[in-house]
């Protein structure tokens, strides 16, 4: 790879962490100043990050990070694709990953970036993997099952899913759990993007 096709990849990767950043802080109805001083940071400093101008170390990831409730890997998992596919195509193999097997659920990110109106996860519970503490978000959130067996609760109201049935609610509290001997995949849709 020559020097400037480096450079270029770089500067995609700069831009992708900038929009991804600028995304989160909206999607969290934060001001550029509630976001700076929440870091420690200047106005103008958060500006020049969701800019591309200024590249955040990995203390200030791991802070925007705890402000956002993302894990910091989300920050990192940039795979630039072909220029023509940016923002349009994600990969099979080009997906951002989300979490570990050890916390029983994995999702992998399908949109392209955080910067459009909604998000859309592909999420793998493991066998026996729940959401115990009840979680609510301002968003509205629709899922599919595309297998196993998942269970989700709606305010309070359980609700057991099986292949191909679907779900949807609006801010309202949920929680999930797998109750079955195999891992349950879920497309999930949500509105605006949260990771």
């Amino acid at each position: 790879m020559t020097s400037t096709a480096v450079r270029s990849e770089q500067e995609n990767r700069e831009r992708l962490l900038a929009g991804d950043i600028r995304a989160l802080r909206r999607a969290r109805g934060l001001t550029l100043a509630e976001t700076g001083l929440k870091l420690g940071r200047s106005v103008g400093w958060v500006s020049q990050v969701e800019r591309g101008l200024s590249i955040p170390s990995l203390s200030d990831l791991r802070g925007f990070a705890e402000l956002f409730g993302v894990p910091v890997s989300l920050f990192f998992s940039h795979d630039v694709p072909v220029e023509n596919e940016r923002g349009v195509v994600v990969r099979a193999g080009g997906r951002r990953t989300l979490g570990t097997s050890d916390s029983g659920l994995v999702e992998e990110l399908l949109s392209p970036d955080l910067g459009g109106r909604f998000e859309m996860l592909r999420s793998v519970f493991a066998p026996g993997a729940e959401l115990k503490t009840e979680a609510r978000r301002p968003t509205e959130e629709a899922g599919y099952v595309a297998s196993g067996s998942f269970d989700i609760e709606i305010s309070g109201v359980w609700h057991r899913l099986g292949e191909g049935d679907s779900f949807r609610f609006d801010g309202k509290p949920f929680r999930w759990r797998n109750p079955g001997a195999e891992p349950a995949v879920v497309i999930w849709v949500v509105s605006p993007p949260v990771y």
